[in-house]
């Protein structure tokens, strides 16, 4: 029975935006596979894992009938992606295989009934509905996702809170040892709601999210997350859990001021972190009159060192630092200067945006 007939990349494109989240292993079998829905002039494909599912909508025309299928996600897009360009693809039912007929090649997949996968539905229950640009939300998730933790057992790290307030939008990350918060005006008041997205959310929306004006529409609930922008609904669940305050963590109080350009900065320590210990990361800065040292050993007695001129009038200061998190935030900022402010040895540095407030990354020092 033929299910679709249609060109490869009406395909190909909304398979490339859902298989990222379909995990390589899993207990469940079905969850290796994406479905695939006809409606009417609609072909919805949509893959999850159980925490985060994604659904790709395309337009499709023709006279075929509605219907529902599961198939391997990862088989069906290298296929797709091994078929040349403008190739017509045709999608056969029959029994418990699904034909995929494509110029002169033919495969048969086995498929897995579509009843039994399993929906992540979209909560009624909405408390919050936030609207901004893709290009926004996207320039906002990256100034803070590299301060997320990966794998620790304070299993609220391993996400991003996103919080709603009044007229604000702000997103913290933090893995313990580095914070990043940014904020953007949002046109309409809200009332307070945070939610702790999942790491992989996070990631995902990154991928997905366009550089453009076009809108993306955030849904909070009690214990979910939907976003809809283009063609795409990704639905989250949340992390429970108690995220660390952060504004305990922003320090207010500091009297070394340090203002540097970001490149100048990047590029000395990109060059002395070439002989840093490859697994403590240590940099040193020494701050003396208008002048930055900044200095990396490891275990091989090697050394490297930067002298910098800048404009620095306070009192000299020794303070040490992974440089793996001053080059993560250096990075992904697009400024032509930081503006670092620092207390003593043992306190954190905060940097930020000369003249924005929207921006704070706190690192902690480390003992070298």
């Amino acid at each position: 029975m033929l299910l679709i007939k249609t060109d490869r990349d009406t395909l190909l494109k909304p398979l490339q935006e859902v298989t990222g989240v379909v995990e390589r292993r899993h207990t469940l079998p079905i969850l290796s596979n994406v479905l695939i829905e006809r409606s009417g002039e609609h072909l919805s494909l949509i893959a999850t894992d159980l925490e985060i599912q994604v659904t790709a909508i395309t337009a499709c025309t023709g006279d075929d009938q509605d219907f529902a299928i599961t198939v391997s996600a990862k088989k069906l897009l290298d296929i797709c992606r091994s078929l040349p360009d403008g190739t017509t693809v045709k999608l056969e039912g029959e029994d418990s295989r699904l034909q995929l007929k494509g110029g002169k090649s033919r495969f048969s997949l086995q498929t897995l009934p579509a009843a039994d996968f399993p929906k992540v539905l979209p909560s009624q229950d909405i408390k919050s509905v936030v609207r901004l640009s893709q290009k926004t939300l996207k320039h906002l998730l990256n100034l803070v996702q590299f301060a997320m933790a990966q794998q620790d057992i304070r299993y609220y790290l391993n996400g991003l809170l996103l919080i709603v307030d009044a007229g604000l939008l702000k997103v913290v990350a933090t893995d313990g040892h580095r914070l990043s918060l940014a904020s953007i005006p949002l046109e309409d008041t809200h009332e307070l709601q945070e939610v702790i997205l999942p790491r992989k959310t996070v990631v995902e929306l990154i991928k997905l999210l366009a550089e453009n004006d076009d809108e993306v529409i955030i849904e909070i609930a009690q214990n979910q997350v939907k976003f809809t922008f283009g063609n795409i609904i990704l639905v989250s669940k949340v992390i429970d859990g108690k995220f660390p305050d952060h504004n305990r963590v922003i320090p207010t109080n500091h009297d070394k001021n340090l203002l540097i350009g970001r490149t100048f900065l990047l590029q000395a320590l990109q060059r002395v972190s070439i002989l840093s210990n490859e697994k403590f990361r240590g940099v040193r800065l020494v701050l003396t009159g208008n002048n930055l040292r900044i200095l990396c050993n490891n275990s091989e007695q090697e050394e490297a060192q930067e002298e910098l001129e800048i404009e620095y009038a306070g009192d000299a200061l020794d303070i040490g630092f992974n440089v793996s998190y001053l080059l993560d935030v250096l990075n992904n900022l697009s400024c032509e200067n930081v503006a670092c402010t620092f207390g003593d040895a043992n306190s954190s540095m905060l940097l930020m945006v000369p003249g924005d407030d929207s921006f704070k990354y706190v690192v902690m020092p480390m003992r070298i």
